[in-house]
C-alpha cells in the first residue's frame, strides 16, 4: 500500500512538476547513476571543507556531473519515464556533457589567458557550441521549455541585436558570443552557478538529511499539536506544517504533494471543500520558499547580488513571511468559521510529552541558524547542520542511518539539486547576454518610461513581469532574470536595494498560486480530486496577502528592517497584521458573521487602509471602519443566532 502511495505521488509530481519527471526504472544504469551522484556530493563536501576551486573549474565539475545525471535520469519525453532502462543516445549525451565540461577544466589556463590574445581555436568554439546545446536540452528536460525559449531568444538578441530598432546593440558574431557565454565567469559560469556549486547544493543536501532524520514528520506532529484543537484545526495544522517543511524543501509543488498527501484528505474529512483543501495546502507550501531560515535557493543568489549577508537576509525575511502566513492562517480561520468546522479531539492529537521526547530533531535547524547569526559563512553553517543531522539520526532506532542510508542520502542530495543546477546555468546565459549587450539598463529605462514617472505603475509593471516569468520559470531562474532586468528600475526610483530584490523575489514565487498557471494549486487539486482552476482561484484568495505585502515593504521599507526602530516598526507591523485579517475576511466572505456585499467591500477597504504604509492617520480610519463593521455583524449575529452569539 505504501509503495502504491509513493508511485501515485511520483506520478502527480511528474504531471505538475517538470523537475520530478525522471525515470522510474533505470535498469542496469542504476549503479553508474549512483556513482556519479555520490561522487558529486562528495566533491561538494570536500571543496566546502578544503576550499573551492576557481569559479570556472568548480562550476564546470558541478555542471558536468549535473548535466550527465540529467540525461541519465530525465527522458526526452515525459511519456518515457516508465520505460525500463536508458536510451543509447541519452548515454552519449551524458558522456558529451562530462567531456565538454572536462574540456573547460583541462584547458582552463589556455581558455582564460592565452586564448584571449592569440585567438580561440576551432575546437574551442565547437566545444562551446556543443556545451550550450547540451545545457539547453538538459534544462528542457529537467526544468521545462519556457526558460529554454527565453535563453534562445537571448542568444538570438545577442547575435542579431543590430537589426532590432528598440533596445538594439551592435551584435556579436557566433564565435564572439559563445566564447563569452562558456569561457568566462559572467555567463554560464557566472554568479548563479557559482552559488549553486557552493551554498545551494549544501543546503539542498542539508534538506535531504533533515528528511532522513524524520524531521518532516515531526513538523507535522508539532503543527497538529499546536493548532489542531482550534477551529478548523486540520487546515491550520496543514498551514503550519507546510510553513515548517517549506523551510527545508524550498519547492512549492514538491511540498504541496509531500505534505498534502496527508493533510488534504484530513481537511476533506473535517468538512472543508476539496478546492479549499487543495488551495490552502498550495498557499502554505508556496510560502515555504520565503520562510526563514532556509528559504528558496534564490535567497543565496540574492545575498550575492545585493551584497547583504545571508544571515541578514533571513532576518529581513521574517516579517514579510510572518505577514504572509498570518494572511493564509486567517483565511483558513474565516473559512472554518463560515463552514462551522471545529478542531480535532485531543485523543487524535500528539501529546506534548511525545513531542518533547523528539525535540532533539530541531537541533540541526538551531545549529544552522545559530551559526549564521554568529557570523559564520553559509558553507560552514551548512556543513555543521549536515553533521548534526547525521548525529541526531543516531539517537533513536527509527531514524538511525546505516552506511547504506547515508549513501542513499548522498545520491538523493545530487538528485534534488539537478533542476537547480540546470536552471542556474541557463539563467546564466540570459544574464550574460543582459550584461554583454547592456540590455538590463535599457529594459530598466523602458519600464521607467512606460510607468511615466508613476511609482505605483512602475511597481505594477514589475509585478506583472515577475508573475509572467514565474509561470514558466522556476523561482531561482525567475529571480536571476528579474533581478537583472526589473530590479534596476526600482533602484533608479530610489527603492532600497533589499526592498527591490525582495519585491521581485516575492512575485516570482507567488506565480505558483496565480491563475491560470498555478502549478502548486493544480498539484493539490490532483490529490483532493478537485477542480484545478477553482483550486487556483481559491489559492489566490487565501494568499492575497502575498500580492499586497511587497507593495507595503517597498513603500515603507521599515518592514524589511530598513532604518527600523521600535517606535517606527511596531505600529506598522500591528496595523499590517490587522489589515491582513480584514482583507482575508473580505476574500473568505466571513468576519464575525457572513457579511453583506457592502460590508465585504468595507472590510477590504479597511484592510487596505490599515496596511497603507507610513500613515497612522489613514490606518486609524481603517481601524475605525473595521470596528464599525465588526460591531454591526456582531449585533446581526446576536439577533439571528442568539445562543451562538452569547457562546
Amino acid at each position: 500500500m505504501a509503495n502504491e502511495k509513493n508511485v501515485s505521488e511520483q506520478e502527480l509530481l511528474a504531471k505538475y512538476d517538470r523537475e520530478s519527471a525522471y525515470r522510474i526504472n533505470v535498469g542496469k544504469w542504476a549503479l553508474i547513476i549512483s556513482v556519479i551522484a555520490i561522487s558529486l556530493t562528495f566533491f561538494q563536501l570536500y571543496t566546502a571543507l578544503k576550499g573551492s576551486y576557481v569559479s570556472m573549474i568548480q562550476g564546470a565539475i558541478h555542471l558536468g556531473a549535473g548535466l550527465s545525471l540529467i540525461y541519465l535520469l530525465y527522458p526526452a519525453k515525459r511519456s518515457l519515464i516508465r520505460h525500463k532502462g536508458i536510451a543509447w543516445y541519452d548515454v552519449v549525451l551524458a558522456f558529451l556533457s562530462l567531456a565538454c565540461n572536462f574540456y573547460v577544466v583541462y584547458n582552463y589556463e589556455w581558455l582564460t589567458t592565452r586564448a584571449l590574445t592569440t585567438g580561440f581555436t576551432t575546437m574551442d568554439i565547437v566545444v562551446a557550441s556543443l556545451a550550450i546545446a547540451l545545457l539547453l536540452e538538459a534544462t528542457r528536460r529537467a526544468v521545462g521549455l519556457p526558460i529554454v525559449i527565453i535563453a534562445l531568444l537571448a542568444i538570438a538578441y545577442g547575435l542579431w541585436g543590430s537589426y532590432i530598432p528598440v533596445f538594439g546593440h551592435r551584435g556579436f558574431s557566433w564565435e564572439g558570443l559563445v566564447r563569452r557565454l562558456v569561457y568566462s565567469d559572467n555567463a554560464i559560469f557566472g554568479i548563479p552557478i557559482q552559488i549553486s556549486a557552493t551554498f545551494i547544493y549544501l543546503f539542498l543536501f542539508f534538506g535531504v538529511m533533515l528528511t532522513k532524520t524524520g524531521i518532516g514528520k515531526f513538523f507535522n506532529d508539532l503543527a497538529f499539536g499546536a493548532t489542531g484543537r482550534f477551529t478548523g484545526g486540520t487546515a491550520k495544522a496543514a498551514v503550519s506544517a507546510s510553513a515548517l517543511q517549506g523551510m527545508v524543501t524550498g519547492s512549492s509543488v514538491a511540498n504541496t504533494v509531500g505534505s498534502g498527501s496527508f493533510t488534504i484528505p484530513m481537511m476533506k474529512r473535517a468538512g472543508f471543500r476539496p478546492e479549499f483543501a487543495a488551495a490552502s495546502e498550495a498557499s502554505a507550501s508556496t510560502g515555504g520558499q520565503i520562510m526563514p531560515p532556509i528559504m528558496g535557493a534564490a535567497a543565496f543568489i540574492m545575498a550575492e547580488y545585493t551584497g547583504v549577508p545571508y544571515s541578514e537576509i533571513i532576518l529581513i525575511a521574517i516579517v514579510p513571511a510572518l505577514l504572509y502566513f498570518s494572511g493564509v492562517f486567517m483565511g483558513v480561520h474565516f473559512e472554518a468559521k463560515k463552514q462551522g468546522i471545529l478542531g480535532l479531539p485531543k485523543s487524535e492529537l500528539p501529546s506534548f510529552k511525545s513531542l518533547a521526547k523528539r525535540a532533539d530533531l530541531l537541533l540541526p535547524l538551531f545549529t544552522i541558524v545559530g551559526l549564521l547569526f554568529y557570523g559564520y559563512t553559509p558553507t560552514y553553517a551548512a556543513l555543521w547542520g549536515i553533521l548534526v543531522s547525521f548525529l541526531v539520526s543516531l539517537t533513536r532506532r527509527d531514524t538511525r542511518m546505516s552506511i547504506k542510508d547515508l549513501f542513499q542520502a548522498f545520491e538523493q542530495g545530487a538528485r534534488v539539486a539537478l533542476p537547480v543546477i540546470a536552471a542556474c546555468a541557463s539563467a546564466g546565459i540570459i544574464v550574460g547576454i543582459v550584461v554583454f549587450t547592456g540590455l538590463g539598463g535599457k529594459i530598466a529605462g523602458g519600464i521607467l518610461d512606460l510607468a511615466g514617472g508613476n511609482f505605483f505603475l512602475l511597481l505594477f509593471f514589475t509585478m506583472f513581469a515577475c508573475i509572467l516569468l514565474g509561470m514558466g520559470l522556476p523561482t531561482t531562474a525567475n529571480y536571476v532574470v528579474t533581478a537583472s532586468m526589473a530590479a534596476p528600475a526600482l533602484l533608479e526610483f530610489g527603492v532600497p536595494v533589499i526592498a527591490a530584490h525582495m519585491f521581485v523575489f516575492y512575485f516570482g514565487i507567488v506565480a505558483d498560486i496565480t491563475p491560470p498557471v498555478s502549478l502548486a494549486a493544480y498539484a493539490g487539486a490532483g490529490i483532493a480530486k478537485a477542480n484545478p482552476m477553482k483550486s487556483g482561484i481559491t489559492a489566490f484568495k487565501i494568499a492575497i496577502a502575498a500580492f499586497i505585502i511587497p507593495y507595503v515593504f517597498v513603500y515603507n521599507p521599515v518592514l524589511v528592517l530598513e532604518d527600523a526602530t521600535f517606535a517606527t516598526f511596531t505600529p506598522v507591523l500591528l496595523t499590517a497584521l490587522i489589515g491582513m485579517a480584514a482583507i482575508s475576511a473580505a476574500m473568505m466572505n466571513y468576519f464575525i458573521y457572513t457579511p453583506l456585499l457592502i460590508e465585504r467591500i468595507g472590510l477590504f477597504a479597511a484592510g487596505i487602509l490599515l496596511v497603507y504604509p507610513g500613515n497612522l492617520y489613514v490606518s486609524g480610519i481603517g481601524l475605525v471602519l473595521l470596528v464599525i463593521i465588526g460591531l454591526i455583524q456582531f449585533l446581526r449575529k446576536r439577533k439571528n443566532e442568539p445562543t451562538k452569539a452569547m457562546a
